[in-house]
């Protein structure tokens, strides 16, 4: 798989943007490492990676939201989920995103890294940066199974 071998679904990453500030709160996060998507026609899979605000000032929850997206002729499908993967301090997070990308050789890419310090407005503007189109949740194509979990839908 390749990126950028097809359209892919733009309307993938700001609504798995969309659900991870709602499920979290955007006060509670860090930092976002985006990471380019894997596009293969009208099929997308992603992954956005968040630091997370602790009790402990200098801790970090670290959270993913994985994606899997597709269009069809039946219409929109967006799986995202959104998992913890424990704690760390803040100061080795980045060190984890470069062990991440190591480790997935090319297959992911290198993350654009979102500084969000808990501010409302650093969060605006990046969703700015898509169409607003792409996040009417009342598009009735959306697949209702895609709030079921990634992993299931994703293994069907």
């Amino acid at each position: 798989m390749t990126k950028e071998a097809g359209p892919g679904v733009p309307e993938a990453l700001p609504r798995t943007l969309r659900m991870l500030s709602e499920r979290v709160g955007i006060a509670t996060i860090d930092r976002l490492w985006i990471f380019p998507p894997l596009v293969r026609g009208r099929k997308e899979w992603g992954l956005v990676a968040a630091s997370a605000y602790t009790v402990e000032d200098e801790r970090r929850r670290l959270l993913c939201a994985p994606y899997l997206a597709e269009r069809t002729g039946q219409g929109l499908s967006v799986v995202h989920d959104l998992e913890e993967h424990g704690e760390a301090p803040s100061d080795r997070l980045p060190r984890v995103m470069d062990g991440v990308v190591r480790r997935a050789g090319d297959e992911l890419g290198e993350p654009r890294e979102v500084v969000l310090e808990g501010k409302p407005e650093v969060f605006e503007e990046l969703m700015r940066e898509f169409d607003p189109t792409l996040l009417e949740s009342g598009d009735p194509t959306v697949d209702p199974a895609a709030r079921a979990g990634l992993g299931r839908a994703a293994s069907s």
